[in-house]
């Protein structure tokens, strides 16, 4: 991990951004930290190309009511995630959590769900108890690629797919693959999966950006997925590559900084 022990700003990414034909980005959570939302959402207000921020708050927290208000007046502020990928395996089952995710479609805020393909079972039994909630899920819960499992997944991601309310991000695969032997052979089965249950108007392309540098430079991991869409219609590429993330966040673009 020696690769991701220093800082990456946005003087960082502006440029691996530019050079991949990527106009616009939402970033994301890294610490469960009120001080990093607020950092998040400063970098925001200071380059227009980070047009949306998918924070933090502790939503067990009896004050989570007082931050989720703090925090929504900022227009920049698109979502709310936990690292639950890192929480017992119950975690999303716990009343003090769903209190807080009760709370989220109050103030306009989407949710994503970090989780381990093992969670996606109890994924599917929390989904279902907030209709009205919009989701996204974050690299496709991470199935187990360098083991080549993929009939299990698939099954649990059919079962999530079924709840309307939920979207996907094409994220997060290289990583989960061999580091320095995947191949887009390799991964392209998720990705089959992923359409045939998602489609293209419930899946956005994400980078994972600079997590992903541990097995691909950003232009190749955007490039894995830009590059699967060549099958694809020009409708449902435009989709994928932008038009579900202005959607489901409410995004406004500024193409020129």
């Amino acid at each position: 991990m020696a690769a991701l022990r220093r800082d990456f700003l946005p003087s960082d990414a502006r440029p691996e951004m530019a050079a991949a034909g990527v106009d616009a980005c939402v970033a994301v959570q890294a610490r469960q930290s009120l001080d990093e939302t607020r950092w998040l959402l400063s970098l925001a207000d200071a380059h227009p190309f980070i047009v949306g921020v998918v924070g933090w708050v502790d939503l067990q927290s009896p004050s989570v009511d007082d931050d989720l208000a703090a925090f929504s007046a900022h227009p920049k502020l698109v979502g709310i995630r936990h690292i639950v990928q890192s929480e017992a395996d119950d975690f999303l089952s716990r009343p003090a959590f769903r209190r807080g995710i009760a709370r989220l479609d109050r103030w306009g805020l989407a949710y994503d769900i970090l989780i381990h393909a093992r969670h996606l079972a109890e994924a599917v039994r929390f989904v279902g108890d907030f209709p009205a909630q919009r989701f996204v899920l974050d690299h496709l819960a991470k199935p187990e690629i360098r083991k080549g499992a993929l009939d299990e997944w698939r099954a649990d991601i059919e079962r999530l797919a079924a709840f309307p309310n939920v979207c996907c991000k094409l994220s997060g695969l290289v990583t989960e693959a061999d580091w320095r032997a995947w191949t887009p052979d390799q991964l392209r089965p998720y990705l089959d999966v992923t359409f045939e249950c998602f489609g293209a108007d419930r899946l956005m392309i994400g980078s994972d950006w600079p997590v992903c540098t541990l097995a691909a430079g950003y232009a190749d991991t955007m490039g894995l997925v830009v590059n699967y869409l060549a099958q694809a219609s020009a409708w449902e590429r435009e989709l994928v590559l932008g038009g579900t993330a202005l959607r489901f966040w409410n995004l406004t673009v500024e193409r020129a900084e």
